[in-house]
């Protein structure tokens, strides 16, 4: 199948990492795979060294037209049967089918992550939802139901050949050690993690990601007097090492729409707390693979992590619990089956 994946994309995020795990689920399963993203060094780099052709343009704003014209020409050349695109930007600016292009019919197939607004999916013809309330979300803007399909994401899980000490990081090996993952936004709420652990004492945090809130989040530190004990990593590619190596991954988000840390938590047998935003609400079950606590209550994250940390058979539990989940739902053999399986219908149901 001749497949083209689009994104624009910011420099760091779930979303964008999803993406390149995705194309090279793909490319490396034997589809023909292409890609059309913005510039970035680290994207690019990972899909071109296992040979993936990439094409980088803009996708800047609406006056930007030169975008939607090279990525005509793109389809043209490479004649593909799916193009799949990824977030808002990268579907506005892709276009539908037309007999004047005057190649074979492809489907536009739009990736929605959180509930877009559906004004920049005009030229999608089918649509992959990350959960349960975004494909209701879809078909609730008078999409057919038939032109839906929900599909998890999955984790990769890269092998660890290079282990974490924690000694490198300044953490004793008997601290209660927490890891959080994602980018360094407001999203995320890791101000009130930070918080949270701060008032706690012999725990540790560990944050990998990048961001806009990055100057904030070390103030914020700074103020109190945690700088021992919380640490800003910076981007990090070795998600399962640092999983690895902590006692505890917290993914407390206010708003996310999915959220893939606390499935890459479960393949790692990692116990996991997680707030009830949207995407996590959907998929962990509280007290059975995993510890939910309300968004922003630093009180009631404070409590679960005291818990998780004094409760041996409860993280036992959540981790065994984790691991089943994983391998039944969220695998990447599942999840690509399922991505190929809705492409080829979605070609049959067009014949």
């Amino acid at each position: 199948m001749r497949i083209l994946q689009v994104m624009a994309g910011a420099q760091y995020g779930g979303a964008e990492t999803a993406f390149v795990d995705m194309c090279l689920a793909m490319h490396n399963a034997g589809e023909h795979i292409e890609v059309i993203t913005r510039a970035n060094k680290l994207r690019i780099s990972q899909l071109e060294s296992a040979g993936v052709h990439v094409h980088i343009l803009p996708f800047g704003s609406k006056l930007d037209v030169l975008t939607s014209w090279k990525m005509a020409r793109i389809i043209r050349a490479f004649k593909p049967d799916i193009v799949q695109t990824w977030m808002s930007r990268a579907a506005a600016k892709t276009p539908q089918w037309k007999p004047f292009l005057g190649i074979p019919r492809y489907f536009n197939v739009a990736r929605l992550g959180s509930p877009y607004k559906m004004k920049y999916f005009e030229s999608s013809d089918y649509f992959v939802s990350i959960t349960p309330d975004i494909r209701d979300y879809i078909i609730s803007h008078n999409v057919e139901t038939k032109h839906v399909r929900h599909i998890n994401n999955f984790a990769e899980v890269e092998k660890v050949t290079n282990h974490i000490n924690r000694e490198d990081m300044n953490t004793p090996e008997n601290a209660i050690l927490l890891l959080g993952l994602g980018r360094l936004h407001p999203d995320k709420a890791f101000d009130t993690l930070i918080k949270a652990v701060a008032e706690l004492p012999d725990t540790y945090l560990w944050i990998a990601g990048e961001g806009s809130q990055r100057a904030e989040l070390e103030h914020l530190i700074t103020k109190l007097n945690a700088q021992e004990r919380i640490k800003l990593l910076g981007w990090r590619t070795d998600r399962a090492a640092l999983l690895q190596a902590c006692d505890i991954c917290a993914f407390t988000s206010r708003e996310e729409g999915f959220g893939t840390v606390f499935v890459q938590a479960w393949a790692q047998r990692t116990p996991v707390l997680v707030s009830d935003a949207d995407g996590p609400r959907q998929f962990v079950r509280h007290e059975e693979d995993g510890i939910i606590t309300p968004i922003d209550d630093k009180e009631a994250i404070k409590s679960a992590i005291t818990r998780m940390s004094k409760d041996k058979a409860l993280c036992d539990k959540l981790i065994e619990n984790g691991y089943k989940r994983y391998e039944n739902e969220f695998t990447k053999e599942k999840t690509l089956q399922s991505y190929l399986s809705w492409y080829q219908e979605i070609i049959e149901m067009n014949l």
